[in-house]
C-alpha cells in the first residue's frame, strides 16, 4: 500500500506543482494586461517590477489554488482510470476511497495551509501590492521629448523641440519658457540646435544649446513702473534639469492599513466591534436630536378639529386615515405674517425630511462598510474549504470520466471554477448591499458545489456507471413509468 501511496501522491504532486504555476502565471499576465498602461513608458527599474509582479502572484494564490487542485486531481485520476490502473486496483480489492486517502490526506493539510495562507500572507501581500501599485501609478513618463509637443513634466519648465535628428539626442528648434521665479514667463530661451544627453549618474538631463538667445524680463516691485527688457546672445550654453521628479516616490503602507482586504482575522474582528459602536452612537446621536428638535411638534394641541367626511351608511367602510386638520391658531393671522410662518413651516418639514435622508445614507454607508468587512473575515475560511470541496469533485471525476491529458480535465476545471467563481462574485456583491444574508452570500458557490462532490464520489465509490447512455435511459423510463402508474 506504500507503493501504491506513494506512486499516486507522485503523479499527482508534478501535475499539481505544474498547474499552480501555469494558472499563477495567466493571473499574472491579466495583471500585466490590466495595468500595462501604468507600467510602460515609465523608465522603471527591473527589482521595481519584479516586485510589483511578486507581489501579485502572491495575491493570486486564492483564485490559483483551487482552480490547480481541481485540474490536478482530474488529470491524476484521468490517466489512473484510461491506462485502467484504477481498474487493476478494484480487481486486488483497493476501493476508490483508499487510493483517495493520500491525496484527501494532502488536500486537508493544504486546507489548513490555505487558511494560515489567506489570514496572515495574503493581507500583508495585498497592502505592498496596493502601495507599490499606487506609486507606480502616480509615476511619471520617462522623460521623452516629442517633436513639435509643448513638454511640462519637468518641473517650472516647458521645452518646445521642433525637430529632432535620427539619433534622437540632435534637437532643432529649440525653445525653453523658463517659470523658476513664479513670478510667469519671464525667461525664453531659443536655441538653433542642441545635444541632448544624461549626466554619468542618470539624475541630470544635459542641454547644449548653439546659435540662440536669452530673453528675460526684469521684473520690478512697483506694477505700473517701465520693466526692461534684456536680451542675450550665445554661441554655446549648457543648461541642467534634474530628473528627481521622475524617481519613484515610495508611500507609506499605513496609508492602506486600515482597508479591511489588509487585515487578517484579528484585526478585522476588532475593527468591526468599533464600527458597530460608532454605528450605534452615530444612530442614537441622531435619534435624540431630532426628538429634542421637534419634541414640541410630537403632539396636538386641544383646539385642533379632525373634519370627517360623514355618510349616511358607514357600515362596511374602511376607517378614515385621510384626516383633515383645522388649527384655529392659524386664522389669527393674516396676510404676509401668515404666508411666511407657512413658508418656515415647510422649510423646516423639508429640513427635517432632508436630515432624515441624509441620516439614511450615511448609516448605509457605514452598514455597507461593516458588511465588506464581514465579508472578509468569512472569505479567510472560504479558501480553505474551497480545496476540501474541489477534492471531492476532481478525484472521483476524474474516475468517471477516464481522460487524463490536458483536453477534457481543462475544460471541467474551468467549467466549474466559472461557476464557483460567478455565484461567489454575484453573492458577496448582493451581500455587501444588504440584498441577502451574509452568511449565504459568501457561502452560497461552497454550498451550491459541495452536493454536486458529494453525488460523483458516491458514483465512483459505487462504480455507477454517470455517463453510461444506456443507466441514463432507463432511469428516465423507470421515471416515467412510475409517473404514468401513478
Amino acid at each position: 500500500m506504500k507503493k501504491l501511496y506513494r506512486y499516486i501522491t507522485k503523479s499527482f504532486l508534478g501535475t499539481f506543482v505544474l498547474t499552480f504555476f501555469i494558472v499563477v502565471f495567466i493571473w499574472v499576465m491579466q495583471f500585466v494586461w490590466l495595468y500595462v498602461d501604468d507600467l510602460v513608458g515609465k523608465g522603471l527599474e527591473f527589482k521595481i517590477i519584479a516586485e510589483l509582479l511578486f507581489y501579485t502572484s502572491i495575491t493570486a494564490i486564492p483564485m490559483s489554488l483551487p482552480l490547480a487542485l481541481l485540474l490536478a486531481l482530474l488529470m491524476c485520476f484521468g490517466n489512473l482510470g484510461e491506462h485502467y490502473e484504477l481498474v487493476a486496483m478494484k480487481a486486488s480489492g483497493i476501493s476508490m476511497w483508499r487510493s483517495m486517502r493520500p491525496l484527501l490526506l494532502f488536500s486537508l493539510m493544504l486546507s489548513v495551509l490555505a487558511f494560515f495562507i489567506s489570514n496572515s500572507l495574503i493581507p500583508i501581500a495585498t497592502l505592498k501590492w496596493r502601495t507599490l501599485l499606487t506609486d507606480v501609478q502616480r509615476q511619471k513618463l520617462a522623460f521623452n521629448i516629442k517633436e513639435g509637443v509643448f513638454y511640462k513634466d519637468i518641473e517650472n519648465y516647458v521645452i518646445f523641440v521642433d525637430r529632432k535628428g535620427k539619433d534622437g539626442s540632435h534637437i532643432y528648434g529649440v525653445k525653453i519658457y523658463d517659470h523658476s521665479d513664479r513670478q510667469g514667463c519671464t525667461k525664453i530661451i531659443t536655441a538653433d540646435s542642441g545635444v541632448m544627453t544624461m549626466s554619468p549618474n542618470q539624475r541630470n538631463i544635459l542641454f547644449t544649446l548653439y546659435n540662440g538667445h536669452n530673453y528675460t524680463d526684469i521684473t520690478t516691485d512697483g506694477y505700473k513702473e517701465k520693466r526692461p527688457f534684456e536680451r542675450m546672445s550665445f554661441k554655446q550654453e549648457l543648461i541642467k534639469f534634474s530628473l528627481a521628479s521622475f524617481d519613484l516616490t515610495r508611500s507609506s503602507e499605513d496609508m492602506y492599513k486600515s482597508y479591511q482586504q489588509m487585515m487578517n482575522i484579528r484585526q478585522l474582528s476588532t475593527s468591526l466591534d468599533s464600527l458597530r459602536a460608532r454605528q450605534a452612537f452615530r444612530q442614537e446621536t441622531f435619534t435624540n436630536g431630532f426628538t429634542r428638535r421637534w419634541a414640541n411638534y410630537n403632539g396636538l394641541h386641544t383646539d385642533v378639529q379632525f373634519n370627517r367626511p360623514t355618510t349616511a351608511d358607514s357600515n362596511g367602510l374602511a376607517a378614515d386615515t385621510c384626516r383633515i386638520l383645522q388649527w384655529p391658531l392659524l386664522s389669527n393671522y393674516k396676510g404676509e405674517l401668515r404666508s411666511n410662518i407657512i413658508s418656515l413651516s415647510i422649510g423646516s418639514a423639508q429640513n427635517a425630511k432632508d436630515n432624515v435622508a441624509f441620516n439614511k445614507i450615511d448609516l448605509g454607508s457605514q452598514n455597507e462598510n461593516i458588511n465588506k468587512h464581514k465579508k472578509e473575515w468569512h472569505k479567510k475560511f472560504t479558501l480553505s474549504i474551497a480545496c476540501l470541496i474541489f477534492f471531492f469533485i476532481g478525484a472521483p471525476l476524474g474516475s468517471i470520466i477516464r481522460k487524463g491529458g490536458l483536453g477534457l480535465p481543462v475544460v471541467i476545471s474551468v467549467g466549474f471554477f466559472i461557476i464557483y467563481h460567478l455565484l461567489s462574485t454575484i453573492a458577496e456583491r448582493m451581500a455587501v448591499y444588504g440584498d441577502l444574508n451574509m452568511f449565504l452570500g459568501v457561502w452560497l458557490s461552497s454550498l451550491v458545489l459541495l452536493p454536486v462532490g458529494l453525488f460523483f464520489t458516491f458514483k465512483a465509490t459505487t462504480d455507477a456507471a454517470l455517463f453510461d447512455g444506456d443507466s441514463w435511459k432507463k432511469f428516465f423510463q423507470k421515471l416515467f413509468k412510475k409517473t404514468k402508474e401513478a
